[in-house]
């Protein structure tokens, strides 16, 4: 015999006079103004539905303990309806219990609701058993139908269904909703509660007590959201692109010698992209800086993106509301005064008295501390001479004019127990604003950090140091958008110790996640925006996805893929060509290969990179992939970081003598390189000479990079004909 679990459900309506305002509004007036936008966010006027559900019966539940009889209750959970899990009560030493407990929701139509159903066999001393789980997709009944399930536990499926309308009615207004298609936000109130006397310690209540004063109030919140909905770019980004489309047009007409301005649709969107690689990393981006600015290519550009040691470069640079106007002298021998210090005075008393108060008062302001914001702090020791109150959006200042170009720090979402091949979500920080593409939802960069719930702020917590930011076939019929019936059976105890143990995570940042409460949209799998970016195990499980944690838990792209590439890929930025800076230990090429190989998996556009066997044995300084069969895909020019030319050549064209062939040794990853990615200190050569190397492989292909920027001009020109 097969354990089985049977159910009725049926959806009523709540109010059958209203009806669905399907006209959809845009949300804010910046996409009113942008005929181009691709997605608008509908405020709607939405139904609400009552679901009624009758857990009946199980069968052949075979015993978890060893001296007794199961003794089964049902959990239900429906967080789209309630917070609350309900439970039918116990039946106590029965294989068959019968329940017949009926359970009420009341369900937003636009949201996924997906019903979990829980069996479970309750235990006096220890945990309670959990026998299985049943994931149940509401969106598979129709309005009225009354539905009989049977679920079988070895994972086949059975429903028996009995149509049956029913003229229930009940009173009920319908309900705004603000969505981007994807994620939805409702209407909430808040309730202000607050206590006359404070009092030490912890206090029960009993009936018995007095009581004491208590004053609560519900209010509505307001109507505007505190949270950005929506896939394209933000009112700032566009309006900076516009400021910097100019210096980048002229920048262009000198650099490729034009004979004529270019205009706005013939201005092709430079990216310069930046990989991890520790102090490696760091230094070796000021020399290729230095490179592209003496080629006037710096001014090209419209972003700059990094991850790990290159976002502490980019940090340093955007000090300077001029940085990219001045030659980088400074900066690079302000890096290199820090880079060759000693930095044992970094955990001295001292210094470890003053993580310590930091991190008590970042608590007291709000912030959930972890290892990583002490690892944050010492590096901010490491690489400055005290504190440093810079923030993200100061560095809104270095752009205000288009005057340098967009800053984009990468980061991936993960989640507990899960590895970051089956779980992770990109999430990218602008000056201006911090956010998850593949659900469209977005908070300005002085808010993240904070508290928010259905993408209201519920409470502000002061922006953050940037120091802490561097680091399953139903026999219903589907619909489209429905989510098959799943049976969860749970791991045993030792593979769940074992996945805990290859999952545990130390350097983890955990912020206060702004999506938090938001709820997943009904037809959310078919959104293009959400699909271009579903990856991961749990994209089809809602309750399970990044809206119903708490906080969010960010660690270094590097995790996933070393390349902070994702944020120049989103459509929306329309980017023409990307300089692919490479600064990883070992393989070159691995990095590269595999965002090739995601973004074919992913449907992203990317040009096809074809390299020989002899070319992955002894990589050039650069090459430039163009890929005539991917209309749309930007054209790449990848630079590793090797040593190749510059062992003979200190310039391009200059042979080195023989007194200064020395300086052209430059071991970038033997056994005893000094540039180990675990590397915090160099010495003053070896900071010298690799600066010198990254500036030398930018200006030794001048030719390639001068000709990829002519191929984007003229693509642009060729598109608008």
């Amino acid at each position: 015999m097969e354990k089985c679990l049977e159910l009725t459900t049926q959806t009523s309506p709540l109010d059958g006079n209203m009806r669905l305002n399907c006209d959809g509004e845009q949300w804010t007036s910046a996409a009113k103004e942008n005929s181009n936008k691709l997605f608008t966010v509908w405020i709607e006027s939405s139904l609400c539905y009552l679901l009624t559900v009758r857990v009946i019966r199980a069968r052949n539940i075979h015993q978890a303990d060893v001296l007794s009889q199961t003794d089964c209750y049902v959990s239900l959970w429906l967080p789209t309806a309630s917070a609350d899990k309900f439970q039918t009560k116990t039946i106590q030493n029965c294989k068959d219990p019968v329940w017949n407990e009926t359970f009420y929701f009341r369900i937003q139509s636009q949201v996924k609701n997906v019903l979990e159903l829980g069996l479970y066999d309750k235990d006096v001393v220890t945990q309670d058993d959990h026998l299985f789980t049943v994931y149940f997709d509401i969106a598979k009944l129709s309005l009225g139908e009354q539905v009989f399930m049977h679920f079988k536990c070895d994972s086949q499926i059975q429903f028996i269904a009995n149509n049956k309308e029913e003229n229930e009615e009940s009173s009920g207004p319908p309900e705004t909703i603000v969505t981007n298609g994807v994620v939805v936000s409702r209407k909430i109130c808040c309730l202000e509660v607050q206590v006359v006397e404070k009092k030490k310690g912890r206090k029960s209540l009993s009936s018995e007590d007095k009581g004491f004063d208590l004053h609560a109030k519900a209010e509505d919140c307001p109507d505007h959201l505190d949270v950005r909905l929506g896939f394209d770019l933000c009112v700032q980004e566009q309006d900076f692109l516009h400021k910097r489309q100019k210096c980048v047009a002229a920048a262009l007409k000198k650099v490729l010698q034009l004979e004529k301005d270019l205009l706005d649709h013939e201005t092709p969107v430079v990216a310069i992209m930046t990989t991890g690689g520790g102090m490696r990393s760091l230094t070796a981006l000021y020399g290729s800086l230095q490179g592209l600015k003496k080629l006037h290519v710096l001014d090209c550009a419209t972003y700059l993106t990094g991850l790990s040691g290159t976002t502490w470069t980019m940090s340093n640079l955007y000090r300077d509301a001029d940085w990219s106007q001045k030659d980088l002298d400074k900066q690079i021998s302000e890096a290199r005064k820090h880079m060759t210090k000693c930095k044992i005075n970094s955990l001295s008393l001292e210094y470890l008295k003053f993580y310590k108060k930091q991190l008590h008062q970042r608590k007291r302001e709000g912030h959930k501390t972890s290892f990583i914001d002490l690892w944050g702090l010492v590096l901010e020791s490491l690489l400055h001479d005290g504190k440093d109150n810079h923030k993200l959006s100061d560095q809104q200042r270095a752009i205000d004019r288009g005057q340098n170009p967009l800053p984009i720090y990468t980061a991936v979402n993960v989640k507990n127990n899960y590895s970051t091949l089956d779980f992770k979500e990109w999430v990218e920080f602008t000056p201006y604003e911090v956010g998850l593409q593949k659900y469209g939802v977005f908070v300005r960069s002085e808010d993240f950090g904070s508290e928010f719930f259905m993408g209201r702020l519920m409470k502000k917590v002061p922006e953050s140091r940037i120091c802490f930011l561097e680091e399953e076939e139903p026999l219903l019929p589907l619909k489209p958008h429905d989510l098959r019936t799943r049976l969860l059976t749970p791991a045993s105890p030792l593979s769940s110790a074992i996945r805990d143990a290859l999952t545990e995570r130390f350097s983890v940042a955990q912020e206060h996640n702004f999506l938090k409460g938001l709820q997943v949209h009904n037809d959310y799998l078919e959104n293009r925006h959400f699909c271009r970016w579903k990856d991961t195990v749990l994209d089809t499980f809602p309750n399970q996805l990044t809206q119903s944690e708490e906080y969010l838990s960010l660690v270094d792209t590097g995790f996933f893929i070393n390349t902070s590439i994702m944020p120049l890929l989103k459509p929306e930025r329309k980017v023409d060509v990307i300089l692919h800076l490479n600064y990883s230990a070992g393989s070159q090429i691995l990095a590269l290969d595999q965002t090739c190989k995601y973004c074919s998996e992913q449907g992203i556009l990317f040009p096809k990179v074809d390299l020989s066997e002899e070319d992955r044995k002894n990589l050039k300084e650069c090459y430039l992939f163009e890929d005539a069969e991917t209309p749309g895909a930007p054209i790449l020019l990848f630079f590793p970081l090797i040593n190749d030319t510059f062992q003979n050549y200190k310039a391009p064209g200059q042979k080195r003598s023989e007194s200064e062939m020395e300086d052209g040794k430059v071991d970038l990853y033997g056994r005893c390189s000094p540039y180990s990615t675990y590397s915090v200190t160099y010495t003053e050569k070896a900071y010298d000479r690799l600066v010198q190397l990254g500036e030398y492989n930018i200006l030794n292909n001048e030719e390639l990079i001068m000709q990829a920027l002519h191929k984007a001009v003229e693509r642009k020109r060729q598109k608008k004909k």
